[in-house]
């Protein structure tokens, strides 16, 4: 699936452009084979259990199958690695050919995939391989809704956040760069992002940012998280790089963006909704981040289909 993604090469460090145009293109760099496989294998000793008593009592053992996955409605494609590791996992007998590719759009009726082998083992990782392409599908359609709703010609781009689900972040974030997005940093250590708490526990927007830039690298930029402008002055002032403007209105983001006179990479975030973007863009944030990708997106409706 690819060479695994620096951790630590996010949006928000040091060099990146708000348009996010130079550098690596981070859709194309997939899972680690390591970190999949092992979460493949917790998703399937999760399903099996003492194994499938239905399948082996109701299939010959000889019996061999061909199913083809097939997308029940339009989505943007993401996880066909996983899928098709589920299987392998289970039983390195099985053929899965991919039709599709991650990334791609399809359509209703369109198959994603063709599985063939021995009937008890297709019939015993389906729902796992299938759990992980509707999953990771699901997050890359609704990031794409995202980036679409960007308006034509604008250079704001679309952040995922760390709400992901425990365990799968890797994947989610996979889904997520499919979908067209970028992803936010992918740990606590992958980037200075000062929060709410930060500063309520440090005492003041100003000198929690002056304490990062003491401690943070020649390479890492201070990012904080303000909710008024008094805040946004105080954090400019005293020289954080990058402002994460948080349930900020547009008319409010625009005045902000005028603040900041290109001073800093400017983030909007904060419970925004596809039919929020372009809006926010318009007032001319840089970044779009939403936990949403993540957290809220629907699993795509994708089934498979055995032949008969």
């Amino acid at each position: 699936m690819g060479g695994d993604l620096d951790e630590r090469d996010d949006p928000h460090g040091e060099g990146a452009r708000p348009a996010a145009t130079g550098g690596k293109d981070q859709r194309m760099i997939g899972i680690p084979r390591a970190v999949l496989e092992r979460i493949i294998d917790v998703a399937l000793a999760e399903d099996l259990g003492v194994g499938d008593v239905t399948g082996n009592l109701t299939v010959d053992a000889d019996r061999r199958a061909r199913a083809a996955a097939v997308a029940k409605s339009e989505l943007v494609v993401a996880g066909l690695e996983a899928f098709r590791a589920a299987f392998l996992r289970l039983d390195g007998g099985i053929d899965v050919r991919p039709v599709a590719a991650d990334a791609e759009r399809a359509s209703a009726g369109a198959v994603l995939a063709v599985v063939e082998g021995p009937a008890r083992a297709v019939l015993a990782a389906e729902r796992t391989a299938l759990n992980f392409l509707q999953r990771l599908s699901g997050i890359a359609t609704l990031t794409r809704r995202f980036v679409d709703a960007v308006p034509r010609g604008l250079s704001t781009r679309i952040l995922d956040t760390r709400k992901t689900t425990p365990g799968l972040r890797a994947l989610e974030r996979y889904a997520v760069r499919c979908g067209g997005g970028l992803n936010h940093r992918s740990d606590l250590g992958g980037g200075i992002l000062i929060k709410d708490n930060h500063i309520a526990a440090c005492g003041a927007v100003g000198e929690a940012v002056r304490r990062a830039l003491r401690g943070a690298g020649p390479t890492q930029r201070v990012e904080v998280e303000v909710t008024t402008l008094e805040q946004l002055d105080e954090a400019l002032a005293a020289g954080a790089r990058a402002v994460l403007l948080d349930n900020m209105a547009p008319e409010r983001v625009a005045e902000a963006v005028g603040r900041v006179a290109g001073r800093a990479v400017i983030e909007a975030s904060g419970g925004i909704r596809p039919e929020d973007v372009p809006a926010l863009a318009r007032a001319g944030v840089d970044f779009i981040s939403a936990g949403a990708l993540t957290h809220s997106a629907a699993a795509a409706d994708i089934s498979l289909e055995f032949e008969t």
